[in-house]
């Protein structure tokens, strides 16, 4: 059923107190502080209908109301106002992204950082999973005499800092030759289709050790659920909501268990998504999600946010990670201020 403007502009009052203030909130302070032409007693029987309608609750009796997750979504549908982020908040992003970066792994990490320094809230990353990479290039550079560097290049970014274990006896021309050869055997492949052995079943015997390496990296770097970066977990705690010990144990407990995570940022194939209460988040109630998906160059590279408690700042994490989106997708260029 479609609210009047008089109940959302009542309902946003409701959502937008509670955000700042964690408080119920009364019919008279919505007149006092929101909307004065309005009378306190028609506010307290549209605070009623709105009730009746799932969209607020009482705690108490003699309480104010509180939003629900029916209402909350409705505001970030419809009734969240656009914000722009301070100068200070847009430089904690370039001090972040100042610079050219080719480790899709330390983008990922900074986009957490980011996001939990300027939202104050527990965020959470993930790197897209690699195996759909297609590979361009492999070089493999002798270190140590017993080390090798396997400098793998696909089309969507670089894993390198990649060491193997090799013989003492074999010669730096011998790696550049393996490098060659495994490039002339893998380029244009998706990494999948390596990892998966049908490309190769045979191979030289001289590169058997050398490839048996490479398939072992690209193994390593598929995407678990293990690879979620999360930063400021203890700021969940923070939250007035989460005071409660059995709540906070549980909302740890999930941070913990990445598995329950994984497939709320994964799932997701929006560019913005925001998930919020239980219906929509199953096993972690009482909380939200936003998160957002990222590219460079056209390119996913993975999805970042924050996990907190429904009454969350969705102006501003909105416009966070709208910035940050901005200084991913642009690593490579210079952007004007003006675009943030």
């Amino acid at each position: 059923m479609a609210l009047s403007g008089r109940k959302e502009r009542i309902l946003k009052a409701v959502v937008d107190s509670y955000i700042d203030s964690c408080e119920p909130i009364s019919s008279s302070v919505i007149q006092e502080k929101y909307l004065p032409e309005f009378s306190s007693a028609t506010i307290r029987n549209e605070l009623a209908s709105l009730e009746d309608m799932g969209y607020l609750t009482q705690p108490h009796v003699s309480a104010g109301r509180v939003p629900t997750a029916d209402a909350y979504r409705l505001y970030v549908d419809k009734l969240m106002p656009r914000r722009k982020l301070s100068r200070s908040e847009i430089n904690v992003v370039k001090k972040y992204f100042n610079r050219k970066i080719k480790d899709i792994d330390e983008v990922v990490k900074n986009t957490a950082k980011v996001i939990s320094e300027i939202t104050n809230l527990t965020s959470v990353a993930y790197v897209e999973d690699i195996r759909d990479d297609i590979i361009s290039n492999i070089k493999i550079v002798k270190i140590t005499p017993t080390m090798a560097l396997f400098i793998i290049v696909t089309d969507r970014s670089i894993i390198k800092d990649t060491t193997a274990n090799v013989s003492e006896e074999l010669e730096e021309e011998y790696f550049d030759s393996a490098g060659r050869f495994a490039t002339s055997v893998f380029a244009g492949k998706r990494i999948s289709e390596v990892t998966s052995g049908k490309i190769v079943k045979e191979v030289h015997r001289e590169y058997k050790r050398i490839f048996d390496a490479i398939i072992a990296i690209l193994k390593s770097y598929e995407v678990t659920d293990t690879d979620i970066a999360i930063e400021g977990s203890s700021k969940i705690l923070e939250q007035p909501e989460f005071s409660n010990l059995e709540k906070a144990r549980a909302m740890l407990k999930v941070l913990d268990s990445k598995e329950k995570l994984y497939p709320v940022l994964k799932n997701s194939n929006m560019d913005l998504s925001i998930k919020i209460g239980g219906e929509e988040l199953s096993g972690i109630p009482d909380c939200a999600i936003v998160t957002a998906s990222y590219d460079i160059d056209g390119v996913g590279v993975g999805s970042a946010g924050v996990i907190g408690p429904m009454r969350m700042d969705y102006s501003k994490v909105v416009s966070v990670l709208d910035c940050i989106g901005k200084a991913i997708s642009s690593l490579d260029k210079d952007e004007n201020d003006d675009n943030y």
